[in-house]
C-alpha cells in the first residue's frame, strides 16, 4: 500500500491535528494516590501539581483547583508546594460502609489552556471499629429438666472493618454447664450456640452468668462482649428464710413519716408463687408499734408513720413474718429491735424565781438580784446546761445549786453614768449543735444622793448699772444635781454676811426654785462700788449636799450727780468777791472756782468755761478749762469797767452732761486798797482757815526744832562715844510724810511723823494736805483744809475698785488710765491737768502710783503712793490693815508741773 503526503499546507494541518490528540491524550491522563483511613490533618498523599506536569508558579495564574463530588473537603492542594494532603477525617466506613474497594476520585481543573485531570485516592483500612453484638446481654430461661448435650443457638457479632479485620472468632467464660458451639465456614454446618453437658439445679444455680467474647483478626485486635444470664427454673419446695432473726436499729427521734428504717430480705429457694414471699407484723405486736411504723408486704421495708420521741418510749420492738404464695404456704419470722435516739430537740427552759428591783447605787458587792432555775427536757449531754450572762455589766452569775443560778452585783454602781441596765441571761445546753434560750431583765439603778449641786464655775461677775429699779433681775445662777428625783431637786439661798452697817439681805435676793437674783433696792455706785457675796443651791436629797457661788456684782458708774460747788471763801454760796488791783498784768490768778463730783471717771472730770457777759464787752477775764482759776487775760486799763459779774459754768463729761453755776464778782481798786481789802477778805471769810495754818505753821516749827535738837544730841553722843564728825547734815531731805487710809476710805494722818520737813530745792514748805480719795486736791491751803474737813465730816465706804486696773476703770466709765496717758492736755490756749479718777487707796500689787483724785482745779501737789508696810507684794485689801501712803509736799504758789 502506497502512501503519498500532500502539498505543505495539508501536511502542516495534518501535523498541528497530531499534536492536539497528543495534548488532549495527556490531559485525559489519571493518577492514582492512596491514604490511610483516620489520617491526621496534613498528612502527606502526593505531589499532584509534580506528577501532573504543572510548574508551581502557574498553579495560582492558571486558576488551578481540585473539586470532589460529594466527599467535601476531605483532601486538599497546597497551591505553594503542589502537594496533596489530608484536610480532614476520613472514615472508609462511612464513605464506602462494607465495600472492599474504597477511593475518593477528584477532578483536578487549570485554565489557560483548560486542562482536566482526574485522580483517584484509594482509602485503606485500618482496624477501627471492634466486633459489635446486637445487644449487650441476652437472658435465657432454662428449665433444671432439661438433658443434656441441648443446643442453644446464639446470634454471632459482626465488625465494620473489612478483610482480616473483619475475621471474627469467639470465647465463652469459664463456667461448668455450658460449651460453646463455633461456627464453620461451611453453610450446612450449625452456626454459634451454647451446649448444656452438665444437669442444672435451680436450688444450687438459679441463675448462671456467662460472657461470650468476640476478636477479630485485626493489629491490635479489638474485642466486643455480650452477657448471658441464664435462668434456671424450678418448683416450690422450699419455705422463705430471713437473713438474721434478730436485727437492731438505731433510729433518731423526730425523723419524719416515710423514713426508712430497715429492709428485711427473706429468700424462698422455690420459684414463681412458691417463691413470692409476703411481709406482715406478728399479730403478737403491740398496737404502739403499729401505730408508729408500716411495713410494705412486697418489699419488707419497715418505715415510720408516727411521731417517735425518745422522751416517750427509748426503744420498740417488732416481730416480722414472711409467707409465700404456694398451695401450701410456707412462713419465716425474725424480730427486730428499734433503738430511739435522743436528739437536742429540747430549748432550755430559763425561769426568774426572785427578783429584788430596783437596787440602789451603793449596794454592797455580792447583793443578790434575783434567782433563775434553768432545765432541760433532753438527757446525757444534751440536757447539760450552761448559763452565761451579757458582758460587760457590773453583775456576774454564781451557781448555787443544781439547775439554779444568782445575779449578784460585781462591781459598784454608779446611777449617774448608768440608770439602767438591760441584762440577757443566755442558757446553753451540751448538744451539737447546741440550743439555747434566752431571757432578759431590766435591772433599774436606784438614786442615791451622793452629787452635790455644782454651778458651770466657781465665780460669777455682773455688771449693774447704779440706779436699777427696786426689783430688777440682775442674773440668774443655776446649779446642775447629777441626781435624780428629790436628790436632784435644788433651792437656792443667799449666804447671809454683813455689808457695811447693813445685812445683804437689804440688797440683794435669790429665788429659791429658779436661782434669779433680784435687786432689792436701787444700787448706787457712789455708796457702793461692788458688791461681793455667795448663794447656795442645796439639793433636797437626805442629808442635803451643797455647793456655793461667789457673785461680784459690779455697779457701774451713771452721770447722775451734778457738780457740787465748795464753799466761796466770801459771799453767798455760789458767789466770790474778789479785789483786783488795777497795776495786775496779764495771767494774774485773780480767783478759783472749786467743785467736786461724786461720780467717777468721765461722769465725774469736770471742765471750766466763762459764760459771755450780758452788756456785750469784752471781759479782760479766762477761766482754766480744768483749772477753774480765773485770770487776767490782758493789762488793765481805765476803760475796763471797775466792777465785774463773771458767770462760770462747771461741766461734767457725763452722757447727758450735768452742770452748775458759779458767780464770781471781780472789783477794780488802786493798788493800795487791794491788800487791805484782801487783808479783811482773809480776815473776814478765811479766818478759820488762817487760823489752822498758823496752826500748821507753828507745829512745823515746833516739829523741826525738835528734831534739830534729837539731831545735835545724837551727833554729841556720837562724836564723844567714837570721836568721828558727824556725816549727816541737820536738814537733810525729809523721809515723806505717811498718811493712811481708814476702813472707809478716807485720808487722816498716820502716826510715823518725822521732827523736821525740809526739802534739798529750797526752804521748807508751808503746806501740809491731808485728802479723801473721793475728793480733789488743790494746790492752795484752803482747798486742802476743805477737802480735810469734808473727808472727816463724811466717811464713805471702801472703795473696792481693787481688783482693776485704772485702765479697765477707764474703760468702763469711757475715761482714760493717768499712768498710762500721763497728761490731758487743754485745746489750744488751755492749761495743763492731770488725769481725774475715782481710784480710793486701795493695795493693788502692781500700782506704783496713784493719780489724783477726781475733781476740778487739779493744778496740782504731786504725790506719791507707797502700798504697805516695807511689803510691795499684797493679795488684796484686808478690812483691819490701813494702807500708808507717803506724798511730798510743795510751796504754795509753785507752779505745777505735769507728772511724766
Amino acid at each position: 500500500m502506497e502512501f503519498s503526503w500532500g502539498s505543505g499546507q495539508e501536511s502542516r494541518r495534518l501535523l498541528l491535528l497530531l499534536l492536539l490528540l497528543a495534548t488532549w491524550e495527556a490531559g485525559n491522563g489519571q493518577l492514582h494516590y492512596s491514604v490511610s483511613e483516620e489520617a491526621k490533618h496534613g498528612t502527606f498523599v502526593g505531589r499532584i501539581a509534580q506528577d501532573l506536569g504543572l510548574e508551581l508558579a502557574e498553579l495560582v495564574p492558571r486558576l488551578f483547583r481540585v473539586a470532589s463530588k460529594g466527599r467535601g473537603d476531605l483532601l486538599e492542594v497546597n497551591l505553594q508546594n503542589g502537594i496533596l494532603f489530608v484536610n480532614s477525617r476520613i472514615d472508609r466506613e462511612e464513605l464506602c460502609g462494607r465495600s472492599s474497594e474504597c477511593s475518593i476520585h477528584l477532578e483536578v481543573i487549570v485554565d489557560r489552556p483548560l486542562q482536566v485531570f482526574h485522580v483517584d485516592v484509594e482509602v485503606r483500612d485500618i482496624n477501627d471499629n471492634p466486633p459489635v453484638f446486637p445487644a449487650t446481654q441476652k437472658n435465657l430461661s432454662i428449665a433444671e429438666s432439661r438433658p443434656l448435650d441441648s443446643r442453644f443457638p446464639l446470634e454471632g457479632a459482626s465488625d465494620a472493618d473489612i478483610g482480616e479485620n473483619a475475621l471474627l472468632t469467639y470465647t465463652l467464660s469459664p463456667n461448668e454447664y455450658f460449651s460453646l458451639e463455633k461456627p464453620s465456614d461451611d453453610e450446612l454446618v450449625k452456626g454459634l450456640g451454647l451446649i448444656l453437658w452438665k444437669s442444672l439445679d435451680r436450688e444450687e444455680a438459679p441463675e448462671i452468668f456467662l460472657v461470650l467474647t468476640a476478636t477479630d483478626g485485626g493489629k491490635p485486635e479489638l474485642t466486643g462482649t455480650i452477657q448471658l444470664l441464664i435462668t434456671v427454673l424450678d418448683a416450690n419446695d422450699n419455705a422463705p428464710a430471713f437473713d438474721r432473726t434478730l436485727y437492731k436499729v438505731r433510729l433518731p427521734e423526730n425523723v419524719p413519716n416515710g423514713t426508712l428504717v430497715i429492709k428485711l430480705n427473706a429468700s424462698d429457694l422455690d420459684e414463681g408463687l412458691n417463691g413470692d414471699i409476703v411481709y406482715s407484723f406478728s399479730n403478737d405486736v403491740s398496737p404502739n408499734v403499729k401505730s408508729k411504723f408500716h411495713i410494705d408486704p412486697i418489699t419488707g421495708q419497715i418505715i415510720v408513720k408516727g411521731y417517735i420521741d425518745f422522751e416517750e418510749s427509748k426503744s420498740y420492738e417488732i416481730i416480722v413474718e414472711g409467707i409465700d404464695k404456694g398451695q401450701l404456704p410456707l412462713s419465716g419470722h425474725c424480730r427486730v429491735i428499734v433503738e430511739v435516739e435522743d436528739n437536742n430537740d429540747h430549748v432550755p427552759d430559763l425561769e426568774f424565781k426572785s427578783l429584788s428591783l430596783p437596787i440602789r447605787e451603793d449596794a454592797p458587792l455580792g447583793t443578790v438580784i434575783a434567782l433563775i432555775s434553768v432545765s432541760d427536757k433532753d438527757m446525757g449531754v444534751n440536757g447539760l446546761v450552761t448559763c452565761s450572762l451579757t458582758s460587760h455589766v457590773p453583775f456576774k452569775l454564781v451557781s448555787t445549786f443544781k439547775n439554779y443560778y444568782s445575779l449578784v452585783l460585781d462591781s459598784a454602781l454608779d446611777r449617774e453614768n448608768v440608770s439602767a441596765y438591760e441584762l440577757v441571761v443566755t442558757a446553753r445546753d451540751g448538744g451539737s449543735p447546741s440550743l439555747w434560750a434566752t431571757a432578759s431583765v431590766s435591772v433599774e439603778v436606784a438614786d442615791v444622793n451622793d452629787n452635790a449641786p455644782a454651778f458651770a464655775q466657781p465665780e460669777y461677775t455682773v455688771f449693774v448699772k447704779e440706779n436699777n429699779p427696786p426689783g430688777c433681775h440682775i442674773f440668774t445662777v443655776s446649779a446642775r444635781d447629777a441626781d435624780a428625783q428629790e436628790n436632784a431637786l435644788v433651792s437656792y439661798s443667799l449666804v447671809e454676811r454683813r455689808v457695811g452697817e447693813r445685812a445683804l439681805s437689804s440688797y440683794v435676793s435669790v429665788h429659791a426654785e429658779s436661782g434669779k437674783v433680784y435687786a432689792l433696792q436701787p444700787l448706787d455706785h457712789e455708796e457702793l462700788e461692788l458688791l461681793q457675796f455667795q448663794v447656795s443651791a442645796r439639793d433636797a436629797g437626805v442629808p442635803s449636799l451643797g455647793s456655793n457661788v461667789t457673785l461680784q456684782v459690779f455697779v457701774l458708774d451713771e452721770n447722775d450727780n451734778a457738780p457740787a460747788l465748795l464753799a466761796p471763801r466770801a459771799g453767798g454760796i455760789g458767789s466770790v468777791n474778789e479785789l483786783v488791783p488795777w497795776s495786775v498784768g496779764a495771767g494774774h490768778v485773780v480767783a478759783k472756782v472749786r467743785a467736786v463730783d461724786a461720780d467717777s471717771g468721765y461722769n465725774a472730770w469736770l471742765s471750766y468755761e466763762l459764760q459771755p457777759g450780758t452788756g456785750g464787752t469784752r471781759i479782760p477775764f479766762r477761766v482754766g478749762l480744768y483749772t477753774g482759776e480765773i485770770s487776767t487775760t490782758r493789762v488793765l486799763d481805765e476803760a475796763d469797767a471797775p466792777r465785774h459779774r463773771l458767770l462760770v459754768l462747771v461741766k461734767d463729761h457725763g452722757k447727758p452732761a450735768l452742770t452748775a453755776t458759779a458767780t464770781v464778782l471781780v472789783s477794780l481798786v488802786e493798788s493800795g486798797q487791794a491788800p487791805k481789802a484782801s487783808s479783811r477778805a482773809l480776815s473776814g471769810a478765811v479766818g478759820p482757815e488762817a487760823a489752822l495754818v498758823d496752826v500748821n505753821v507753828y507745829l512745823i516749827i515746833a516739829i523741826c526744832a525738835v528734831s534739830s535738837l534729837l539731831v545735835l544730841t545724837l551727833l554729841l553722843y556720837t562724836a564723844l562715844r567714837c570721836s568721828a564728825p558727824p556725816t549727816e547734815g541737820a536738814c537733810a531731805p525729809g523721809k515723806p510724810t505717811l498718811v493712811c487710809s481708814s476702813a472707809v476710805g478716807s485720808w487722816s494722818y498716820s502716826q510715823q511723823r518725822r521732827p523736821r520737813v525740809c526739802s534739798g530745792e529750797g526752804p521748807p514748805k508751808t503746806d501740809l494736805m491731808a485728802f479723801s480719795p473721793s475728793l480733789p486736791d488743790s494746790r492752795d491751803r484752803e482747798d486742802q483744809l476743805q477737802t480735810t474737813e469734808e473727808s472727816f465730816a463724811k466717811p464713805r465706804q471702801p472703795n473696792p475698785d481693787w481688783r482693776y486696773s485704772a485702765s479697765l476703770r477707764a474703760g468702763m466709765h469711757s475715761s482714760v488710765h493717768l499712768e498710762e496717758a500721763g497728761i490731758l492736755r487743754a485745746g489750744p490756749g488751755g492749761p495743763d491737768q492731770q488725769w481725774p479718777t475715782v481710784s480710793s487707796a486701795t493695795p493693788e500689787p502692781e500700782a506704783g502710783e496713784v493719780s489724783p483724785p477726781v475733781g476740778a482745779g487739779v493744778n496740782s501737789n504731786s504725790w506719791t503712793f507707797k502700798y504697805g508696810p516695807g511689803n510691795p507684794k499684797q493679795s488684796g485689801p484686808e478690812p483691819k490693815k490701813q494702807t500708808q501712803v507717803s506724798f511730798l509736799l510743795r510751796r504754795k504758789g509753785e507752779a505745777s508741773q505735769p507728772r511724766q
